[in-house]
């Protein structure tokens, strides 16, 4: 996985932390982020509507062909299955 700069803000219960321990915990955030912002993932948790056409797509792998097109198509939406 290559590093990546990001700005984030950890909280902990302690009043000191060693600097390593800090280090330690952002680099599992940091994993955990990247699991989490795939594309198949974000395929998974989300589907398309096409109102166009009155159809809902939720195959991950047409999602991902819709999602990377330049220009987007009126009245198709992305909707998170939440």
């Amino acid at each position: 996985m290559t590093p990546q700069n990001r700005d984030l803000l950890v909280l902990t219960k302690k009043d000191m932390i060693n600097p390593d321990e800090l280090e330690h915990e952002v680099q599992l955030l940091v994993d955990i982020l990247y699991q989490a912002e795939r594309i198949d993932a974000f395929c998974i948790a989300n589907e398309v509507l096409d109102l166009k056409r009155y159809r809902v797509i939720q195959k991950p792998h047409l999602i991902q062909k819709i999602i990377r097109e330049k220009k987007t198509k009126p009245f198709i939406f992305i909707s998170n299955k939440n």
